[in-house]
């Protein structure tokens, strides 16, 4: 995948064609679960995985001696196997510098644990709050830290991970040109009184990581815009319509769109530019 996004980066500069050309991650930002050495061990794995993995390729065009050593591990432990040709890298090292921008998807963050069963992963898509397992062999297990808010569907509402994640960015890959949240947002159990729908806390989810957002930009972090997903109610590919994500609700019945509380609100922000 990042092969095939350095070779079109690189198409696209070479033959000079107008515009901007760029890639999006989903970028989870991932904590020890506690000070130990086994959870701190963990989340290197995870996040070498599902984080370095991903920027190294892009920004650096080669992989880290940490990441191949974490990837290595993961490997060994799951009879797995890779082949990295030396041509392949000279592609991405060619494009690691063109990126014009980096969008970013993110709801939640991980913290995790040391884990050392087979894999066992089961999705929430019900919104069935604490069904949700996420254990895989050689890497470690997601959990949910004392203290922190989740949605209905065991996502962490922690703003801290929008803000470490830019700002590592911007320490670990000076080259990122600029940024733009592509993704960010909440689902939830809109209840729906005869056309109101008084969603507060998707207000105060949206408001929370718009203000890690702000602090990021003020601690030198170059973010360009913010896509709020999403303007109007949709289907998940995880959920159906199960959950709600949407500023407008929408009676799939009859398509017909009913402002919400957060789409007044949002709206406010979005005119005064001052988050409320």
């Amino acid at each position: 995948m990042m092969l095939a996004h350095a070779m079109t980066v690189n198409l696209f500069k070479d033959n000079e064609y107008p515009g901007e050309i760029g890639v999006v991650h989903s970028l989870e930002t991932k904590y020890p679960n506690s000070d130990s050495k086994e959870d701190k061990r963990a989340c290197f794995l995870e996040d070498a995985l599902s984080i370095r993995f991903l920027l190294d390729a892009t920004y650096l065009g080669y992989y880290s001696d940490e990441t191949m050593e974490a990837i290595d591990y993961i490997c060994k432990n799951n009879n797995a196997t890779y082949e990295f040709r030396d041509e392949d890298f000279e592609v991405m090292k060619k494009a690691s510098n063109r990126n014009d921008y980096l969008g970013i998807n993110h709801y939640q963050c991980h913290f995790v644990k040391a884990y050392d069963g087979e894999s066992m992963i089961y999705h929430n898509g019900t919104g069935d709050k604490g069904s949700s397992v996420y254990r895989v062999k050689g890497i470690g297990e997601r959990v949910y830290k004392e203290g922190l808010p989740r949605t209905d569907w065991d996502w962490l509402i922690y703003p801290e991970g929008m803000y470490d994640i830019l700002m590592r960015i911007k320490n670990d890959y000076p080259n990122y040109n600029k940024i733009y949240i592509t993704e960010n947002g909440m689902g939830y159990k809109d209840e729906f009184d005869n056309g109101i729908i008084m969603d507060k806390q998707r207000i105060d989810y949206i408001k929370v990581y718009l203000e890690a957002i702000s602090d990021a930009i003020a601690d030198g972090v170059d973010v360009k815009g913010y896509f709020l997903w999403s303007l109007m109610d949709l289907f998940s590919w995880t959920n159906g319509y199960n959950k709600r994500y949407g500023l407008f609700y929408v009676d799939f019945e009859t398509q017909k769109r009913y402002p919400k509380e957060s789409a007044y609100w949002y709206k406010r922000v979005s005119e005064t530019k001052t988050i409320i």
